[in-house]
């Protein structure tokens, strides 16, 4: 018998559909990372606690905001799932497409205010330097944000963090791809992930 969680959100995403036999969702990804969190029941409604506790009313951080750090942490870990589903979300938000396409390079770019930019720079710093921001930094983010926004911020991006990590190791949805980096011939291979 399914967990409630499970059933709750195979129905919310595939309706009648069995997801494994018959995958896809609205949003044109797979959706093997439900099937696989749904492994461990709890873990799944832990995961799903997360995005409703970001996406509530109740947070103070701008949502603009957070998926532009979420968009940088997917791509910076290297997550083509994260990236893509929070670049989705970022032009949900209105945001244009010069400004999405822009996240990858974002040092070079010029579409982006001060606020956008000490932001991109915090989500590299919890990426790039696993946690370690400089204060100079630190500073100019939480005189534009405000304590509670920087929480916020910091723990979303850190939860996104962990997604796009796991999304890769499990290779579940986008991420589901042979290692782009290689050394040549008589490499051994990976099997496929979990997702396929």
């Amino acid at each position: 018998m399914e967990a409630p969680i499970v059933r709750l959100m195979y129905d919310h995403l595939f309706g009648e559909r069995d997801p494994v036999a018959d995958p896809g969702t609205a949003d044109g990804s797979r959706g093997d990372w439900w099937t696989v969190f749904a492994l461990v029941p709890d873990v799944l409604e832990h995961a799903v606690q997360g995005f409703a506790l970001y996406q509530s009313p109740r947070r103070v951080l701008d949502p603009r905001l957070r998926e532009l750090a979420q968009t940088r942490v997917g791509w910076a870990v290297g997550s083509s799932f994260v990236y893509s589903q929070h670049a989705k979300a970022l032009s949900a938000l209105g945001v244009s497409d010069e400004v999405v396409g822009a996240v990858p390079a974002w040092p070079a770019s010029e579409v982006f205010d001060e606020t956008d930019r000490l932001v991109l720079g915090f989500a590299d710093c919890l990426v790039f330097d696993r946690g370690r921001v400089p204060d100079a930094l630190f500073d100019r983010l939480r005189d534009r944000l405000g304590d509670e926004a920087l929480l916020e911020l910091t723990y979303v991006a850190g939860m996104y963090l962990q997604h796009a990590v796991m999304s890769r190791a499990l290779r579940t949805e986008d991420d589901d791809r042979p290692d782009p980096v290689t050394g040549g011939p008589g490499r051994p291979s990976r099997p496929p992930g979990m997702g396929g």
